[in-house]
């Protein structure tokens, strides 16, 4: 940590020194990073849902700067986290779908348990190992971290985490239990941290509310007569899960006096609008280019150092990487396309927020345009979704003002001809595959 981050926690340069190395390390922003899986942008109390019920994240976002209309670049799991890791798109990390693609015909169920499916993980494995990831970063500079939930990169020490969960399973074997089981594995690992006074980073990514949809009775009860689908129901019932799983997070923090001392960020890795038909997700939701998919909002929490207030700038979840490394007093590289999110000149002078979608399966595991399917630019209230043609030939160019129709239900491109002009120039100057 530099001398000026403490000057801003209100320590003088003198105390500083004085201090020497143990209290300053004592003193470093701890960093608890909360990433919901499958939730859709609408699906909580302050985004003014009628029924979701999430007490927990509601506080977040109004002790805290709040970004309602943040969004993820791709809208499936494995690419979205992979970016949060190492704060770079897809198409530079390469981690484009959640699996390889099977061979033709091929079972998928077996051919997660072939040679075939470990070699090809492997070469995802050392795609992402080819950048910094947010773990090394921190540890570099003596941050103790801890991975829960969902990660897909193998052995959580594939992502630079010096504790976790995760052994090697697909989805993030044992890390799946936190959350749904207990959250005992970060109490304990806070404590450890702590007892060897060093500064920590939580990655807390559980299956919630994540599919299978199988809350708690006494949860399921408050949402069974408020709508007409068992299926919704049980997805409602899920947000509260995980909401209570939030709070008790955050009563670890507090109970142990590190509220004011961490930075507590949120968000999603994509969307999900639940089908009321099936257990499922309905279309234009997890999977799409439609803001249903890859709208999420992104929450940062440091009483005392970070200002509460909202912002309805479009921000990304690739701005999460520099955020936390400037808190953690890092001054992230130069060739990230995130910025701070707690700078208001960086924030105000990005014009643009970009994306990119995918299939499910890498089509190519080198190769990011063979899986392509569309890249998607939010800019001035509207947001242009270009296909690429080589994949998607049949499909239009699509053109919203989000600003004012946030489903997305009028296609405005034909009578925006100079704006889709103008719109995906920039888009192709970003990056044209």
């Amino acid at each position: 940590m530099t001398l000026t981050h403490l000057a801003r926690k209100g320590f003088s340069f003198l105390a500083a020194l004085v201090l020497g190395g143990s209290a300053a390390a004592a003193e470093r922003t701890n960093i608890v990073l909360i990433i919901s899986d499958d939730q859709a942008w609408t699906d909580y109390g302050f985004m003014k849902h009628p029924l979701a019920k999430t007490p927990n994240i509601d506080r977040l976002a109004s002790e805290g700067l709040c970004f309602p209309r943040g969004y993820v670049p791709t809208s499936v799991c494995c690419p979205s986290l992979a970016t949060i890791i190492t704060g770079k798109m897809p198409h530079v990390h390469k981690i484009t779908g959640n699996d390889p693609a099977a061979p033709p015909g091929a079972a998928r169920g077996k051919f997660y348990q072939s040679p075939a499916f470990k070699e090809g993980r492997e070469v995802m494995n050392a795609n992402l190992a080819k950048h910094p990831l947010l773990p090394v970063v921190l540890g570099e500079q003596g941050y103790l971290s801890l991975q829960t939930g969902k990660w897909w990169q193998g052995h959580f020490r594939n992502g630079g985490f010096t504790h976790g969960m995760t052994k090697g399973g697909r989805h993030g074997d044992d890390g799946l239990t936190i959350g749904r089981k207990d959250m005992k594995p970060i109490s304990d690992f806070i404590d450890e941290a702590r007892k060897q006074d060093k500064p920590f980073f939580v990655w807390y990514a559980p299956l919630l509310p994540h599919d299978p949809h199988t809350p708690p009775e006494r949860l399921l009860a408050k949402y069974r007569d408020k709508v007409p689908s068992i299926h919704v129901a049980r997805y409602l019932a899920m947000v509260e899960w995980f909401d209570e799983s939030v709070g008790e997070l955050l009563k670890m923090l507090d109970d142990r006096g590190l509220t004011k001392n961490t930075l507590v960020a949120y968000v999603a890795d994509n969307g999900w609008i639940q089908n009321p038909e099936t257990p499922r997700f309905a279309p234009r939701s997890k999977l799409s280019q439609y803001d249903g998919g890859l709208r999420t909002p992104i929450l940062l929490r440091q009483p005392g150092t970070i200002e509460a207030r909202r912002d309805e700038t479009p921000v990304s979840s690739a701005d999460l990487f520099p955020t936390i490394l400037k808190a953690a007093g890092i001054e992230p590289a130069k060739d990230l396309p995130g910025v701070d999110l707690t700078n208001k000149e960086a924030i105000a002078g990005r014009k643009e927020v970009f994306g990119e979608i995918y299939t499910h399966d890498l089509m190519d595991l080198n190769d990011p345009a063979k899986s392509l399917r569309w890249r998607w630019m939010v800019r001035d209230g509207w947001k242009i979704i270009v296909p690429y043609a080589a994949n998607e030939p049949n499909a239009l160019v699509e053109l919203y003002q989000v600003s004012t129709d946030e489903h997305e239900k009028t296609n405005l491109a034909d009578k925006e001809a100079e704006r889709v002009k103008s719109m995906t120039a920039v888009l192709d100057a970003w990056w044209k595959p």
